[in-house]
Parts: C-alpha cells; structure tokens; sequence
C-alpha cells in the first residue's frame, strides 16, 4: 500500500492520534508538560485532517508542531516513553511528513540521547530511516547525524558497534546514492561534470574526512569525532570507490581528491609492509621497522584492488606504484599472509584481461616506463618457484611440507599436488574457474595474521596464472574472430579500410606486446608445475594453458614464443633427459634467466625423479644402441595435448611442425607403432628389444593413439596452402634424419615420417598439384636408399599416391587436364632410374593395376606409362622382367584401340626392348608375337591412325615453324603412318640380330611376314627407306656376324636340352639366321619388284641384293650358298612387266619354263616355299617347242631390264667362277679348304635357263665361252666320301648325277634357243659341240679338280672301310654322263649338220678326229 493513499493517510492519523495518546497516558503523572503537548498534538492533527484535503503536505508544513511532543517525550529520558516516541517519529520518517527544520530537531534530540547512552539501537535505527526516506537532513544535519552513528560505533556494546558500522555503511551509500540521482537529474541538460554536487557539498567533502580520519588527522566537517579506527575507514573507502565509481570518474572533485588524498594515503600505509623484511631483526636496524598489521594490510590491498579496477584511466601513474608494490608483496622475504592476500589480490587482477591489456598499452608499451604486466606474470611465475626453492630457510610454513607427502612414507598419496625434487605441495581448490574468490582478503573480522594451510598459495597462484592465460587468450581470439568479420566486411565496403587498418594495426601491437612480455614467466612457471604435478587434472590445465598461448602466438605470429611452448609440451611428452637434438637445439637459447626490472625468471629444468606411473619401457630412437627409456602416464597425457595442438591449431604451427612432429615420431618409435595400409600406424611388434615393456593400460591406449594421429595428418586437408607446405616440409626433414639415421645401419629405421606423407597426400588429393613435387621428390629419394624396409615404403608411398592421384575425381577430370596426369605420372617414370630390384618391381606391379583400373582413361599419359614398362634392363632378372612383360601383354591386348597415335611408337620400341633383353627366352618370343599383333592392329585402323598422326604432325610442324626449328622425328620426312611402319621394322631389324639364334629367327619370320602382308599400305618414297635403311643394313649385319661367328662347338642349349649337329656352333647357327634373311629380302625383290622398280635407284639396290647373293653363295657354309642360290633362282622369277593388270606372276611361265623346272628354295621362313620338281630334262622337253617369248616391252623399260638381268649374269657368272676354281695349290694329300658341294653346284646351273631367257638377245660366243667354263669346272669336283653314299648310284646303275642332268639341260636350253632363234645365233652350234666333245672324252678321261688326289668310284665301292675316312676324295662315275653327252651330240648334229656353221667349223672332222665311235654311230648306226 502506498504511504500517500487515503487508507494509508488515515491510518497515519490514527496512529499519531493513537501515540499521542498513549504519551498523554505516559507522562500524565510526572511529566505534565509532555502530557499537554500531546494532548495539543491530537487536538492539531484533528484540525489538519478536517480542514485540508492535502493532509500530507500540511502535515510536513506543521511536522514541526507535530513532532515537538515526541522530542519532549525523548527529553523525559525514560526508556519506555523514549521508545513510544521514536515509534512515531519514524512513522512519521516513513511516510516522509518531515520538515527539514523539524528533521534538524530531531537529530538534535538523537545526539542528546547518544550522549546520555539511550535506546542506542533505537537512534541508528532513527537516523537510518530518517536519511532513507527522505532528502531533507543535509548540511550539518547531515554531518551530526554521521557524527553519532560514527560515535555510536565506538561504544563497548559489540551490538551497537556491529550495529553502527552497518549503519555508518548504509548512510554513507545513501549519502552517495542522492549524488548519482542528482546526476541523472541533471543528465541530458548540461554536462555531468559541470552540474551541481548536490545541495551539500558533503560528499566530497565527507570523503576528504574520511582520509583524514584514516590519516589519523582531525576531520574538516564531521565535527564531534572522538575516535576513529583506520581499518573501519579503510573499509567505508572501498565500499564507496567501489560503489560509486561513476561519482570518481564524472565530477573532477572527487577525481582529485582520488588523486591528492586517496592515493598518497593508500602509499602512506603500504609503507610498513614495503620495509619489512621476514626474520629482520629490529636490533639489526639502525631504526626499529614498523612490523606490517594484517587488518590495514590487507584492507589496503582491497582499497587498491578497488582503485585498479574501478580508476586506473584516472590514476595511471599511482596505479603504476601501487601494481609494482603488489608485485614486491610477493617477494619471499615477505610474511606468509602477506604473500597470500597479495597473491589473492594479483589473481583478482588476473581474471580482468581487459585491465591487464590496459596495463600494458600504459606501461609496457611505453618507453622509460616501467614493464608492469611483464612484471606482474614474472612475479606470479617466480612466486611459485620461490615456494619450491625457498623452503629451507626458516619458514615455518614449509618445516613439514616433506613429511606431509604421503608418498614419502611409502604409500602413494591420493591427493592432487605438485612434487618437485623432494618437495611435495598439495593443490587445493580455491576458487572456481574464471574467478578469483578470495579467503584471506574477506578475513575482515581478523586483527592477527593467519595462518595459512600448506598449499594454499600454489593453489592460488596456480588459478591465477590458468585464469590469466585463459582471459588474455579469450580476449584475443574474440578480437581476432570480430576482426575476421571485420575483413569480409571490408571486402564488400572497400571504402572503409583504412581506417579499419589503422585500427587493427594499433590492436595487434597491443596483443603482441602482452604476449611477449608474458610468455617467459608463463613458460617458466607452467613448465615447472608441469613437471611437478602429480594430479591428472591438474597436469591437464596446465597442458591446456600452454596449448592455447601456443596457438595464440602462432595465430599472433609470434614465432619464438610459439616454438618455446611447443617445446615445452614435447619435451614433457618424452622421457626425462632423453636426447632429442631438435628439442635440445631449440631451447639452447631458453634455458637461461630472464632479468627483467629485478624480477628473475628462470626456466627450471625437468626434475629426474619421477612419481608418476610407468605406463611403457621401450628403445630410444638413436643411431646408437642405448639402455631403454621410460614412458609415465604423464608422457602420454603430454603427447595427447600435442596430438591436439597439432590437430586443432596445425594452420598456425608454421615452421613448428618439425618440434611437434619430431617429438611424436620419437614417442611412437617406443610405443612400437608400425605404419600399414594407408600409412596409419597400428600397434606392431611390442618388442623391439629385450627389454620393451607395453603395460595394459597403454596397450589400451594405443588403438586410440593410432586413430588421434590418423586423424590428425587427416585434418591436414582443412590447412591452407602455406600451412601444409610447412607440414610438408617437417615431414620431409623428419624422413631425411631418418634415412640418414639409417645409412650403414641394420636396426629397423622410423618409418613415421614416410608413412604420414603418404597420409597426408591421400587426404590432399583436391590440391594435389601445389604439394606433388616436394612430396614425391623426397619419396624418390627414399626409394634409393640401402635399407629395404626404408626404400620398400617409399616406393610403397610413391605408387599408392600415384595410384590415388589417378583415380581421384578432379575437376576438371585428368582426361581434359593433361599437365596434372603428367604430373601424376612423372614420378612412377622416375622410379625406373632406381637400381633396387624391389623398387622396380613395386612400380611395375603398380603400373599393372594403373592399368586395370585406369588404363581406359590415361590418355596423354601413356608415353610415360609406356616408358616406365619399358625402362628394363639385363641386368634387372626374370621376375622384374616378366612383371613388366605382364603391363606390355595388357597393354597391346586391351588398350591399343583407346590410346593416342603418337603412343604406338613408343610401344613398338618398348616391345622390341622386351625383345632384346636376354633374361627370358619365352618373353623375347612373345614380344616378337606382340609386334606381329601390333602391325595387324597398324593395317586394320591405318586410316583412323593416318588421320590422327596427321593431325598431330600439322600441329608439330606449325610448333617446329614457330621456334624457327626443323622437325626432328625418326625418318622424316617420310609421312607420320609410314613412319610407324619403319619404326616397327627398324625394331624387327634389330632382333634380327639378336645374339640368340630363336629370336633371329622369330624376328625373320615375322618381319618378313610382315612386310609381305602390310607393305601395300606403304608409299612409294618410304619403300626407299625401307629397302635401304631396313633390308639391306639387315642384310650387312647378318653378313658381318655370320662371317664372324664362333665356329667352336656349343655343348648344349642349356639344362638338358641337345643342340642338333647343324646347329652346334655359333657359327651355324648364324648360317641359318643368314639364310633365313637373305630369302626373306629376295622375297621381296620378287614380290614388289613393280613397286620397287619405281624408285629412282632400282639398278642399284638391285646390284647390291646381287652383291649380297654372290657374298653369301661364295660362303663356306653349304647352308648358306645353297639357300643364296634359291634365292637367285627366286629373283629370277620375274617378267619383265608389260602393266600391272597383266602382270604375269611367275617369270618362267613368261619363258614358256613352268616353275616346277627349278628346284625350289626350301629354307624355313614365313614365305610359301617352292614346289619341287624331277628331272629338268624331262620337264624341258615337253616344252620343247614352246615359244619363250616375253611381251614387248617399252624401249626404255627393255633397256632398265637388260641392265639387272646383266648384272645377274655378271653375279652368276662370278659366283660359278669363284666356286669351281680349283685350289691354287696344296697336293694331292691334303684337304682343300672348301669344295664347292654337289647341291650347289647344281642349284648354280640350274639358275642359267631361268637367267638366259632374260638374256638371250645379247648372249654372245663370249658369254658362252663363261658358260663353258663353270659347266666343265662344275662337272669336274669330286664328291667327298661323307657325301657320296647320298648322292653316287649304285654301280650298277648308269643314270646321271643331278648336276649332270643339270649341265646337260643348260646346253639343251641354249641350243634349243639358238634353234628357235636368228641365225646370227648358230655360230654358237660349234662351241656347244666342242663343249659336249669334252664332256663325252670324260668316260675315256675323267676330269682332274686341280691337284686334288680322287678316287674311282669303283674303288671306292669296293673299299667300304676307306670310303668314309675324311681325306678321301671320290669322282663321279662319268661313263652315264659321257654317254648321254653322246647322244645329245648324236641328236644335235642330225638336226644342225646342214647349217653354215657347223660346216664351216668342221664339226664333223672334229668328231671323227676326237670320238671314232661317235663318228659311227652318227653314219652307221646299225652297228
């Protein structure tokens, strides 16, 4: 209910009336006066309430009467009428009907009753109400009434004192809170700091008495003050500076009074406790030092918190005295309480991160100033030092911290603490997080020191620095974060930046300076409870402090003090002392005391003892064998917050990663994690010696370690560019100390730094291109290195990127990004400079599943796909070899038809090197199989492939043009398909050669086989190149080594397998190669003549085939020779053409000689061999009266004609003279070096009828002359006796040889022509008798080889055992052949004894005079 509605009105009257009554009553016997009053009272109050409606108001104007009979009643000094009236006056307080005169008279009857010791309770409780109500006590009013409350406080009653105090508080806030309204009266108006104080002056001048009574000097105002105790006003000072800090801050009076009297005061009373000295004697001191008093001590501390947080824009400098005062509290040689409030008043400090950035941008940031808030984390971090250092002299605080620790007796304790080198301080809870509640600062009711629990001060200033860290970290990274949005904002309003910069800028300074300047004393005391925290939690906020200012200074870029802390965390992962050189090189320069403005912060080293538990027992990672370490569950904690750090805060690690992932490597070399599929660590052989212990708890933990690190190089996706190349960078330096580690090293190397590059490039696969070649660069070179399991993961690492890379989705796809599959690719290239079987043989198994997987989709990449499958080597073994032959089969098989054109040379040269490599027969065979499939799939999409290489040779050539160069291809300029074709020849013409006598032939065959079925497709001009380039310099080789060729005998093939007799040198297995290529090139002399003839150098390419017939029938080997005249006989076989429609398709049928009248050429090859015949006689003689005539040529064409087939009489010619020649010298008992066999010799006159149809017009006497010459010396060589069972009749039978079947048919062709011919021919009919004369004298007269001793046939039948002895000789049996000479005379002289000729040579008398029984038969044949 309101005091002013009508209910409340009328109960007030009710109640005065009442009260007045009740007075009345009271005093009606001995205090009449009062009894009269009262009675007036009532008589007043009716009055007012008849005759105004304002009764209120009218009250207050007459409160003066109206309150005169209760201060009468106050006056009578009786304690129960005493109470009745101060009942109704703060009724009347209450409901605000006092008059400021009437107020003044009631104060005035207080102070009366103070004095008089009366109803003191019922006075502060007057007064109270009195000034709450209502504004009209002010002035000196006001001040008496603060005056008998202050009084009132200092009586010997507790109650009244407590009392009082609460009152004095309360009144001074009430005085203070009509200030502030006052000032939101006015505001809006005129300025704050210009507008009236109040209607008084007393606030500020209150508080001015206020110093001065704390001061101990007599007040201004507050007259009537007897007594005054400093704490109690040291107490109403904070409670209106921090309750009203806007009054200080708005009005310039109070400002300075903050400034003149508040502040030097406060400097004033510090001074005992800046002085004392603990355990100082006085008698010491030249003068005696005021010992420090815990109540004004620690109330000043509060005083000063209040000042710091509430005034220090007003108060900088004296703010500056009173922080670095506070930082000398923490001084060891300061009390114990003293130490603890002032560590409790720095953790109050150290909750405002904002005023600890202030203090900074005020000090620290100031030259000539001093380093405040560096001072302050210093102070903290050596205050804590000093509590594990400082506890031996004579503090008796710490006499039983030893004894405390149950850990000392034996039994673990389970109480959080820090234990450091024998001393062991327990962890208490003493505020929560984020705030600084404090114990002894609250300790007002306490005049002695306390004393402080063990403990207490580590835990404070352990929360202090946690709750620092985490403010100063909180309040950056908000700024940082604001600051991001900051940014995209800036980049849509580009208008606003500068001033945002310059903004930004100034902020960043200040958030770098406060980092630098508390980093050191951060790391300094962290790093020490670190290493002496015994409680899990514990150790975890303090991990977790060092993990966020790492991460600040990484975000801040403040590289040394990022890398410090770092440190700090990998150092307390490993075992004490061990030897990490990058840990140890990095805090080389840390490892000192840092003296700053006299505060000395050392960074400790680790404590070697350790009351942890041992969780593993393992082998340092060292190029030497060393002792085992040890790992504590403290360690692994250690190495979780680092696996953290590097996952949550890998993008601002920067150059740290090599600290932090050196640390983990080291760590997960004890633990025994070994890197599998993929490059995730699993938990692998737990013994790496005879001492590595895994207890279960770590056994545990392991699976989560492993999945922790996974994810971590996983997370490397979500790093910016910069971020990753500095991972890269660690990772590849880590990987470069390991291989160097294991250089002439047997023990198993760290395979953490390979296996994460591979990680992290499967988990990057998006950006692949900016880290491919540092990654992979690197892996190369780890694939050479000595150490198999080192390469064997590097080459596992290399082709699993490769393959991932592959066949990852990028965009744009590989197939329309050619630089990035080259890229991709390049490595697995590289591999094959590699020596390490092993290496090759994982890139070629990786290659064949790039195959199977994408072989469809490589596109541009096959030339390099193509090269690493050829990049093979004799020296590489059959298992390498016959992996990469695999790729080759897969390729030619399935993926000739999706590659580009200008792939198909590169596999024809790589299937010729599988050719020539001589590990494996069999692959060698097959590759020769794959060219054969290689050109059928060249003649099945030759239009597709022709349109395609052109393209490509137009975009070539426009290149070459462009730089000014010519084009440099293999063969041009013949055109790109043909080109194709040569390569593939070329390929198969160095198999030809190959050293092994399979491969030659294979080679042979199909390349000849080749030509043959797809030379069609090739132009004219490249045929040039064909024949000279291809054939003939085949042709060369195979004659230079045959002719050079081993003759001495080749045991076996090889295992068990036996070679033939004609095939058991070197030597004869060249012959065979020789004669396999020369049929082969005649082949197609004979095929492609027309063709071949339209090539400007025909006549002598033509001459040099010859060349190659007479070198090779003039060979010594009887395969040879014999297969060179088989293929004269083949290139004779031609007409001379007419057209190409009417071409005729065999030469002899063109003479009227069908070819089944020349023995065939039946060597082995791809081509169709020749049908064999009987006697040539025979055949000749049922075409006896054929016209051999050939079609008439052109005159020019006659002409070109006449030229070759002159030169093969000239060829045949001089290989029938050089083969029957008989040997110069030598006697009749030794062996000639060769003689000429029987089947050569016939197969060289057998050739004469084929080759004489092509010349018969210019055969003249001369050449018939030759004729005669190689026919009697080829008739005239004996047989040997190795031969002669195979070629000689029996002796009975009188049939001729087939050579001399052979020379007879040649003359029957040439007097058969001469018969048929002009006459100018028949002058040649006596030199073809004088020749059969000869012939038929050998029955008489065998002929004599020249000095070579033969045999009779006859003797030699009859003397079996000689017949087969080496050196013997045999001669033909000539009687059948003189014989049959005869006849052909007989015969030919009936038919040609009428011509001119024979008559003028005198045949006839020739005859008569040379053979009688010729002469007979020839006239008398009845005889």
């Amino acid at each position: 209910m309101s005091t002013s509605s009508p209910e409340a009105v009328k109960k007030l009257l009710e109640n005065m009336q009442t009260d007045l009554r009740s007075l009345s009553m009271e005093c009606k016997k001995k205090f009449p006066p009062v009894k009269e009053a009262a009675e007036s009272g009532i008589v007043k109050i009716k009055t007012i309430a008849a005759r105004n409606s304002d009764i209120l108001a009218t009250l207050k104007e007459n409160s003066s009467e109206v309150v005169q009979p209760f201060l009468m009643g106050c006056g009578t000094k009786e304690p129960k009428i005493t109470q009745l009236c101060l009942a109704a006056i703060q009724r009347l307080m209450s409901h605000e009907v006092v008059s400021e005169a009437a107020a003044g008279n009631i104060i005035n009857m207080l102070w009366q009753l103070m004095e008089n010791g009366l109803e003191e309770l019922k006075l502060l409780q007057t007064v109270l109400v009195l000034l709450t109500t209502n504004t009209v006590v002010h002035d000196q009013v006001l001040s008496k009434a603060i005056v008998l409350c202050f009084r009132l406080h200092f009586t010997k009653d507790n109650i009244t004192n407590n009392t009082a105090a609460a009152t004095v508080r309360q009144v001074v806030t009430v005085v203070f809170e009509r200030m502030v309204a006052e000032d939101e009266r006015f505001k809006g108006l005129i300025a704050v700091s210009s507008c009236p104080m109040s209607t008084s002056p007393f606030p500020c001048v209150s508080l001015q008495d206020l110093c001065q009574l704390v001061n101990a000097d007599a007040p201004y105002w507050l007259v009537g003050m007897t007594e005054m105790t400093r704490t109690f006003g040291l107490e109403l000072l904070e409670s209106v500076l921090n309750d009203f800090p806007r009054v200080f801050l708005q009005h310039q009076e109070f400002s300075f009074l903050l400034k003149e009297r508040v502040c030097p005061l406060v400097i004033k009373l510090f001074s005992p406790n800046i002085k004392f000295r603990q355990g100082n004697s006085s008698a010491a001191s030249p003068a005696p030092v005021e010992k420090p008093y815990f109540p004004i001590c620690m109330r000043l501390l509060r005083v000063v918190s209040v000042l710091i947080k509430h005034f220090y824009s007003l108060l900088v400098t004296e703010c500056e005295i009173f922080l670095s005062l506070l930082v000398k509290f923490l001084d060891g040689e300061k009390p114990q309480w003293l130490r603890a409030v002032a560590v409790e008043s720095v953790h109050r400090l150290c909750v405002q991160p904002h005023l600890l950035r202030s203090f900074c941008l005020s000090y620290d940031m100031k030259q000539h100033s001093t380093k405040v808030f560096r001072d302050i984390v210093n102070a903290l971090g050596s205050f804590i030092q000093s509590l594990f250092i400082v506890l031996n002299t004579g503090n008796p605080a710490a006499t039983n911290t030893s004894t405390g620790a149950g850990g000392q007796g034996g039994s673990l304790t389970t109480q959080a603490a820090f234990e450091y080198r024998g001393t062991w301080i327990p962890l208490m809870t003493v505020s929560v997080q984020g705030s600084a509640k404090a114990t002894y600062l609250e300790m007002l009711d306490k005049v002695e020191p306390p004393s402080i629990p063990e403990g207490y001060a580590m835990s404070v200033a352990f929360s202090a620095l946690l709750d620092l860290v985490r403010g100063i970290t909180s309040m950056i990274e908000r700024a940082l974060a604001k600051e991001e949005e900051e940014a995209v904002h800036r980049e849509a309003n580009p208008d606003q930046n500068t001033q945002l910069d310059v903004s930004l800028s100034g902020a960043h300074l200040v958030w770098e300076e406060m980092v630098s300047a508390c980093w050191c004393g951060l790391l300094a005391a962290l790093s020490l409870l670190l290493d002496a925290s015994t409680d899990e939690t514990a150790t975890e906020s303090i991990l977790k402090a060092e993990l966020t200012v790492a991460a600040l200074c990484g975000r801040l870029g403040l590289v040394t003090p990022r890398d410090a802390f770092i440190t700090a965390i990998c150092k307390a992962s490993l075992p004490p002392h061990y030897a990490l050189t990058v840990l140890s090189s990095n805090t080389a320069n840390l490892n000192k005391a840092y003296s700053i403005q006299g505060q000395s912060v050392q960074i400790i080293s680790s404590s070697s003892e350790s009351h942890q538990q041992v969780v593993a027992v393992g082998q340092p990672l060292s190029v030497q064998p060393q002792g085992t370490v040890v790992l504590t569950a403290k360690n692994i904690q250690c190495m979780r917050t680092l696996l953290n750090l590097a996952h949550c805060h890998g993008v601002v690690l920067g150059t740290s990663w090599q600290l932090v992932l050196a640390t983990l490597q080291h760590l997960v070399w004890i633990l025994g994690l070994k890197p599998g599929v993929g490059g995730a660590l699993k938990p692998g052989r737990a013994v790496e010696g005879p001492s590595t212990v895994l207890t279960t708890a770590v056994m545990t933990d392991l699976p989560v370690i492993s999945n922790i690190l996974s994810r971590l190089f996983e997370s490397s996706q979500y790093l910016d560019d910069v971020s990753l190349h500095h991972l890269i960078n660690a990772l590849c330096s880590l990987s470069l100390e390991a291989v160097e580690m294991a250089y002439g090293n047997n023990k198993e190397p760290s395979l953490f730094a390979v296996a994460k590059l591979l990680e992290t490039g499967l988990v990057n696969m998006n950006r692949i291109e900016i880290l491919w070649r540092p990654l992979t660069g690197h892996l190369l070179e780890v694939c050479q290195h000595p150490n198999a399991r080192m390469r064997e993961w590097g080459a596992e690492a290399v082709t699993s990127l490769i393959k991932a890379g592959l066949a990852y989705k990028h965009n744009p796809p590989l197939a329309q990004n050619q630089r990035l599959q080259l890229l991709l690719l390049n490595p697995l290239k590289e591999l094959s400079n590699v020596l390490h079987a092993d290496i090759r043989q994982k890139q070629l198994e990786s290659v064949l599943q790039i195959l199977q997987s994408q072989g469809d989709s490589l596109g541009p990449g096959w030339p390099l796909v193509l090269g690493v499958i050829g990049a093979i080597r004799n020296d590489q073994g059959e298992s390498l070899i016959r992996t990469a032959f695999q790729c080759l089969q897969l390729v030619v098989t399935d993926f000739l038809p999706t590659m580009p054109c200008a792939g198909l040379q590169i596999v024809v040269d790589v299937a010729g090197s599988f050719g020539l490599q001589n590990q494996e027969l069999n692959i060698s065979l097959t590759s020769i199989g794959l060219l054969w499939n290689i050109s059928d799939y060249f003649f099945q999409r030759g239009e597709a492939i022709t349109q395609e290489l052109e393209r490509e040779e137009a975009a070539l050539q426009k290149q070459a043009q462009e730089k000014g160069e010519p084009l440099n291809r293999p063969f041009h300029p013949a055109p790109p398909f043909d080109c194709l074709w040569l390569c593939l020849y070329a390929k198969l013409g160095q198999l030809c050669v190959d050293p092994r006598p399979a491969v030659r032939k294979s080679a042979g065959q199909t390349m000849f086989s080749t030509i043959a079925a797809h030379g069609t497709l090739l132009q004219q001009p490249t045929w040039h190149i064909v024949v000279w380039k291809v054939l003939f310099h085949l042709l060369d080789c195979v004659r230079k080594s045959s002719t050079t060729a081993d003759k001495e005998k080749i045991e076996s093939g090889g295992g068990n397998i036996l070679i033939h007799h004609s095939r058991d040198t070197a030597e004869k297995q060249w012959a065979e190669t020789w004669v396999l290529t020369l049929a082969g090139v005649a082949r197609i002399f004979n095929t492609r003549r027309y063709l071949l003839q339209q090539l400007g150098d025909y006549f002598k390419a033509w001459e040099v085939l010859l060349d190659h017939i007479q070198s090779a029938a003039l060979s010594k080997n009887s395969e040879v020779s014999l297969a060179a005249l088989k293929s004269f006989q083949e290139i004779l076989q031609i007409a001379t053409p007419v057209k190409d429609s009417a071409m005729p398709t065999d030469a002899l049928a063109a003479m009227g000689v069908p070819p089944v009248l020349i023995d065939p050429l039946s060597a082995p090859g791809p081509g169709r061999p020749l049908l064999r015949s009987d006697s040539m006689l025979e055949r000749l003689t049922s075409y006896n009266g054929a016209e051999l005539q050939a079609p008439p040529p052109g005159e020019e064409s006659a002409l070109e004609d006449a030229a070759l087939w002159w030169s093969a009489w000239n060829t045949w010619y001089r290989t029938g003279t050089d083969s029957t020649r008989p040997p110069s010298g030598g006697t009749g008992t030794d062996r000639p070096s060769f003689v000429p066999s029987q089947p050569f010799l016939t197969a060289l006159v057998q050739i004469f009828p084929a080759l004489y149809q092509h010349i018969k017009t210019g055969f003249s006497m001369e050449d018939l002359r030759k004729l005669g010459v190689i026919l009697h010396g080829a008739v005239s060589i004996p047989i040997s006796s190795d031969a002669s069972p195979f070629i000689l009749p029996s002796y009975t039978e009188a049939v001729l040889t087939s050579l001399q079947e052979a020379v007879l048919t040649a003359l029957d062709v040439l007097q058969k022509a001469i018969c048929v011919g002009p006459e100018n021919l028949q002058v040649m009919y006596p030199a073809i008798f004088e020749q059969l004369l000869l012939f038929v004298e050998f029955s008489c007269k065998p002929p004599q080889y020249g000095k070579m001793e033969t045999k009779h046939v006859a003797n030699a039948k009859y003397n079996q055992i000689q017949l087969f002895t080496p050196a013997e000789w045999v001669a033909l049996n000539y009687v059948p052949f003189a014989e049959r000479s005869l006849e052909v005379v007989v015969d030919l002289y009936h038919k040609t004894a009428c011509h001119k000729a024979v008559i003028n040579e005198k045949v006839l008398q020739n005859i008569i005079k040379r053979e009688p029984f010729l002469f007979r038969c020839l006239f008398f044949p009845w005889f």
